[in-house]
């Protein structure tokens, strides 16, 4: 007994200094400042599309907490959000020696493209029709034309190409933003991303540049220095804020596309009139018949579809971009929670529909849903330049260009113009720098749909290759001037060293080139107006001429 006695005191003492130990170890982990752990990153990320998506978190940690975040970890690029426009400039950076890690308020990667799976992809041409897709994304683009990347695990693994390597939190809250004294104010430069991750750790990520990569300005938006521009609203002349309706992609499989395109083109063209209206099919392609999807009665006033761009995905597997959800909010989770209901409610009907009106669509079947809307438009931040729709008209190149763009001014239909409306068709035009930095912030960088563009010019700006490639010379440029310049350091002297590494490393020529103009001798006014939404360009310059 006297041995068991001893055995149990001696195990009582060390489990009480055990316990000590944590406590001590905890008070040390909370207080003591100087022996915070650091996190490493981890070459291990996400797979993308293997959680189900869904909506951010925008609520917000007390003080306290975040104070309380034991692992900070310091990077040269933050990159917020997992849109394929920002992850250009991710690779690039991460491949000219920087280190950048990648956290996304969304519960599952690659948002537009995998995740609301809009694997349509539109080109930008010049009027010439000569290609002006550049740097990693003509591979995308060239596979897509090619019909090598159609499905959607052909585009994940794209994805993965431009993401190997970077490590990739999913599914963050992100709980506050400390900003710090910079050249425009006392809380003009971020310092530091506060935010829990899914498995509640919370974290602070400081980083030489930040940059706007989500569908919904999830780090800008919380920036009260930060200002919004008016939107299409202001255009409409609608009281209340309203975006670009929002995608829902229709997928289906069993469709003959042989025989409907076939079908289509041994019609007479009064035949083919009067079955689809305007419109083309070739073995890929299926543009327009808006005459057959304007005979669609929506069961809602929420609903719309409009002409087809559809893709033939091989094997029958048919995608088509065509049907459209008005007012949703992608920083507002009950609302997209009602866009995705809305849209499978309507699918099964618009199948019908088809199956009833198009040759070779008789034995169509659903082929599931997306996980996400396919998000057009947020709110428009104000940047250091400005992009105007006279700049794309005009075909303007600037000193700082980061991406020829190209495509037309092409505004998606709202609640008020369910059609949308098309603002004129550019050339080409220059993309400056500028138009990414976020105005009065010294380290924020707007990549993707946040680009700085007024609600009009937007329609073209918006398009992927046109930031795909901004964002991909930022990257590299921020590469290039590490140590040595901040971005806004950069002056018109600096720009043609760095425009030739583009081009001569990665086959990116963003100088040396000339467009179009539409708009050569328009006076100021006019010019005015046309900015400003009062001249619509396709009407206007017909009468104008004469």
């Amino acid at each position: 007994m006297k041995k068991n006695g001893k055995r149990l005191s001696v195990g009582l003492l060390v489990l009480a200094l055990v316990a000590v130990a944590a406590v001590a170890a905890l008070v040390s982990g909370q207080f003591g400042g100087s022996r915070q752990q650091t996190a490493q990153p981890s070459a291990k990320q996400e797979t993308p599309g293997s959680e189900a998506a869904g909506n951010p978190s925008t609520g917000q940690t007390d003080a306290g907490a975040v104070k309380q975040a034991s692992i900070q970890e310091k990077v040269d690029i933050a990159l917020i959000g997992s849109e394929l426009e920002g992850l250009y400039l991710a690779r690039a950076a991460a491949d000219e020696g920087l280190k950048v890690k990648v956290i996304d308020p969304r519960p599952a990667f690659g948002g537009q493209v995998l995740q609301g799976e809009m694997l349509f992809l539109d080109e930008t041409r010049d009027e010439q029709h000569r290609l002006l897709v550049q740097g990693r994304a003509k591979e995308l683009f060239d596979g897509f034309r090619a019909g090598k990347i159609r499905k959607l695990s052909e585009f994940e693994q794209y994805f993965g190409k431009l993401s190997k390597d970077i490590p990739v939190e999913q599914g963050v809250n992100i709980d506050g933003v400390q900003l710090e004294a910079g050249a425009f104010g006392s809380e003009s430069k971020v310092a530091g991303i506060d935010y829990t991750t899914k498995d509640g750790v919370k974290k602070r990520l400081t980083a030489n540049y930040v940059v706007e990569n989500t569908d919904y300005a999830a780090v800008v938006s919380r920036l009260k220095g930060a200002v919004r521009m008016p939107g299409l609203e202001a255009f409409y002349g609608q009281k209340d804020i309203e975006y670009m309706s929002a995608g829902f992609m229709m997928k289906f499989k069993n469709v003959d596309w042989e025989r409907f395109q076939s079908s289509f083109k041994a019609m007479t063209p009064k035949e083919r009139s009067a079955k689809y209206g305007y419109g083309s099919v070739d073995h890929s392609y299926a543009i327009g018949l808006s005459g057959m999807t304007s005979k669609y009665k929506p069961s809602n006033d929420r609903v719309f579809l409009r002409g087809f761009n559809a893709v033939h995905q091989r094997d029958g597997e048919v995608l088509i971009n065509a049907f459209l959800i008005y007012t949703v909010n992608p920083a507002d989770d009950k609302s997209v929670a009602e866009a995705m209901e809305l849209g499978k409610k309507e699918i099964p009907l618009l199948l019908e529909h088809f199956r009833r009106n198009i040759t070779g669509w008789e034995k169509a079947e659903l082929n599931g849903f997306p996980s996400y809307p396919y998000i057009r438009e947020y709110n428009h931040y104000e940047t250091d330049y400005v992009l105007k729709v006279s700049d794309m008209l005009g075909a303007r190149m600037f000193w700082d260009n980061v991406s020829i763009g190209g495509y037309p001014l092409d505004l998606q239909g709202t609640s008020a113009n369910k059609w949308g409306i098309e603002m004129g068709r550019p050339d080409k035009y220059g993309m400056p720098l500028r138009s990414f930095l976020l105005k009065n912030y010294d380290n924020v960088i707007l990549a993707g749909k946040n680009v700085g563009s007024s609600a009009i010019a937007y329609g073209s700006a918006r398009i992927q290759p046109n930031t795909s490639l901004a964002a991909e010379s930022i990257g590299v440029i921020l590469g290039q001037i590490q140590g040595k310049k901040t971005l806004r350091e950069l002056k018109e002297a600096d720009m043609p060293a760095l425009h030739s590494y583009l081009e001569s490393k990665y086959a990116i020529k963003v100088t040396g080139v000339t467009g179009r103009s539409k708009i050569e001798g328009w006076s100021a006014e006019e010019i005015a107006k046309l900015d400003s939404g009062e001249i619509v360009y396709p009407s206007y310059v017909q009468k104008r001429k004469k």
